[in-house]
């Protein structure tokens, strides 16, 4: 199911994070002040609006109760921050990211109820995309143009199976080379069954990450 996200902010990482979501099939409201920073994004939003972000009426006329993601992005502007966050969340919003620029800043968000916080230098606009377009991935690293690695729990149709029956890397061109049970990391035993809370760490190829995203 296609999702929607409002990116609030457009600064480096929050027009990265709306070019990527669209390019990913995404329905992108983007919001600004700027025209400009508006007009750069045309072609990879599906709605954009000129508001100003720092105005609490401006950013309730948004109708953000109909979005499944909202994203604000402007960490530079603490009390924006706190109020759009705010706002999503008396809307109803199911997943509130927000970005942020300091570890102060990343608790106080959190506290006012951001259910994702991002720091830009650990998390780039394309990396939280793959994430929030995905029900799957839980964290999303780029190793190189080519391929990346994933973190998921088992898909459902995987639990109770192991990794000879399953044949990941022939059904889904993908290598498991991790599973975390508990506290750490170990290399998977081929004829482990795998349980529902387990975490797989992936490698596959980009072309092949919608083969895993079920």
């Amino acid at each position: 199911m296609k999702k929607s996200i409002a990116v609030l902010g457009l600064g480096k990482y929050g027009a990265s994070l709306a070019k990527n979501m669209y390019e990913m099939g995404a329905d992108v409201l983007i919001v600004d002040q700027d025209q400009d920073k508006l007009k750069e994004l045309n072609g990879f939003c599906t709605a954009a609006v000129c508001a100003d972000i720092t105005n609490e009426d401006e950013v309730i006329s948004l109708g953000l109760k109909n979005m499944d993601i909202v994203a604000v992005a402007m960490a530079g502007n603490l009390a924006a921050s706190i109020m759009a966050v705010a706002v999503a969340k008396e809307q109803g919003v199911p997943l509130i990211v927000a970005k942020s620029s300091s570890d102060r800043m990343t608790s106080i968000l959190k506290k006012i109820g951001a259910n994702k916080v991002i720091v830009p230098e650990e998390y780039g606009g394309e990396q939280s995309a793959r994430i929030l377009s995905s029900d799957t991935f839980l964290d999303y690293f780029k190793v190189d143009g080519n391929l990346c690695m994933i973190e998921i729990n088992p898909l459902q149709k995987w639990i109770g199976k192991n990794m000879m029956e399953l044949n990941v890397r022939k059904n889904y061109k993908a290598n498991v080379i991790a599973l975390k049970r508990g506290s750490g990391w170990k290399i998977l035993d081929p004829a482990e069954a795998l349980n529902a809370d387990d975490l797989l760490l992936i490698v596959v190829e980009r072309k092949d990450l919608h083969r895993l995203n079920k």
